[in-house]
């Protein structure tokens, strides 16, 4: 797999890694103005591939970008990329950017959007972080305020969350958690965050500054094959050092456990059994659900 030719979807042609290639006058690049999602295949499968346009096409519509593929093109676009580079487990990058413009900031100037579509390997955490779990530091970047931008829309703009991965890696922490401006927690870096106390698993709402996940949405559904209540709340760092157990979820990262934040130790200092169960659960799920590639 890892010397396959890799065929990249650009506006409606397929190029080689090597001949891929966008514009320098391109919004995406010249100011991130632009959205995204990441989406998993497993097992010849693309995963909630549903949810995720619908977040795609919802994050373009925020932004004022008109996406150049109806929806089905789009579909059929993303699954003939997978085809194309013989994908049975793998991650999508699915891109629109707002195009060709000039140098100026207005995307007025940029007369059409551009697609993107990457199919790939992904590995976002090394296998033992699944075994021992995350060390995690609270970060001095705040997440953007909703004013600013709302966390509900995934663009290409990475910036907040890059500054506060960089902390984290600097402070030698595998993850960084990220605060709003109020002091609540709104997310991780790159994913959402839970914390588990007897019966009840917590998450921070979407107006605290949490991107609204799609793995995140997973795991409330398997929580509540658990038997599991659940509660989005106004969470503090506290709502963690105190938890019983505590994961994060992300598309690329899947279910992660929590074990360690600021020099707390949480919960016994490893992964619980019920993150252990979800975790089960999701890639038991992950291998049977899905919209087919080869058919």
């Amino acid at each position: 797999m890892r010397n396959r030719k890799l065929q990249i979807y650009i506006d409606g042609k397929f190029y080689s890694k090597r001949d891929a290639k966008v514009s320098v006058f391109d919004h995406g690049l010249l100011y991130g103005d632009g959205v995204f999602e990441g989406i998993r295949i497993y097992n010849g499968r693309i995963f909630r591939f549903d949810e995720h346009l619908d977040r795609l096409y919802a994050s373009a519509k925020a932004i004022m970008l008109k996406v150049p593929l109806a929806r089905p093109d789009m579909s059929r676009a993303t699954v003939e990329t997978c085809r194309r580079n013989g994908l049975r487990d793998g991650y999508i990058r699915l891109l629109v950017t707002r195009g060709v413009g000039n140098l100026g900031l207005s995307p007025s100037k940029c007369p059409k959007a551009s697609v993107i579509i990457i199919a790939d390997t992904i590995e976002l955490y090394p296998p033992e972080v699944y075994h021992r779990g995350m060390r995690v530091i609270t970060t001095g970047t705040w997440r953007m305020p909703n004013a600013v931008l709302s966390p509900a829309v995934k663009s290409l703009n990475y910036l907040n969350n890059i500054m506060a991965r960089i902390e984290a890696s600097n402070a030698g922490a595998d993850e960084g958690l990220m605060l709003n401006a109020q002091g609540y927690v709104a997310e991780c870096t790159g994913d959402n965050i839970f914390t588990l106390k007897g019966n009840l698993l917590q998450t921070p709402p979407i107006s605290a500054g949490a991107l609204g996940g799609i793995t995140r949405a997973v795991a409330m559904d398997l929580a509540a094959g658990l038997g599991l209540k659940m509660r989005e709340a106004e969470m503090t760092r506290y709502d963690i050092f105190a938890a019983d157990e505590c994961f994060l979820t992300g598309t690329a990262a899947e279910i992660v456990p929590v074990v360690w934040l600021d020099g707390r130790q949480i919960g016994n200092g490893k992964p619980g059994p019920i993150t252990t169960e979800m975790m089960r659960r999701y890639r038991e799920l992950t291998q049977r659900e899905g919209t087919p590639i080869y058919e």
